[in-house]
């Protein structure tokens, strides 16, 4: 079952714009290894889900996997061949809007050289541009 929140003050949503780079959550902070997003965009979230199944399959145990991203933003639209007027259309479904730079998925537990085939594999799945990156050294 995909994920989406479990109440919300407002159904529907506008839609926004998403301008700069993220200033939150840009940085591993759970896992060892992550996948940080280089581009902007909305990820649904079948697409979130579709990324942990892969995730969970390709570390079948020897490490854990940590999603940071949330589907908030709900989506809607209307029928196709709908006259103008008549409201807003349903949610179709619920996204959650990222910027440059935000952490997608950790992984921790596991070697790099498996890190990196398993976000590769995580990456395909999303609609936008993706890289492969470390923690940071602690001071």
């Amino acid at each position: 079952m995909p994920m989406m929140p479990k109440r919300v003050k407002y159904r529907k949503s506008q839609k926004g714009r998403v301008k700069g780079n993220a200033t939150r959550g840009n940085y591993v902070a759970f896992g060892d290894f992550g996948l940080q997003a280089t581009e902007s965009g909305k990820i649904s979230a079948q697409t979130i889900e579709a990324g942990r199944i892969v995730a969970s399959q390709s570390v079948k145990g020897g490490g854990k996997v940590y999603i940071r991203i949330f589907p908030h933003k709900s989506v809607t639209s209307i029928p196709a061949e709908t006259r103008m007027g008549k409201g807003k259309g349903e949610v179709e479904f619920w996204a959650a809007v990222v910027k440059p730079g935000t952490i997608l998925f950790e992984l921790a537990g596991m070697p790099e050289d498996q890190a990196r085939a398993t976000l590769a594999r995580v990456a395909y799945k999303m609609p936008v541009a993706c890289r492969f990156v470390t923690r940071r050294p602690t001071l």
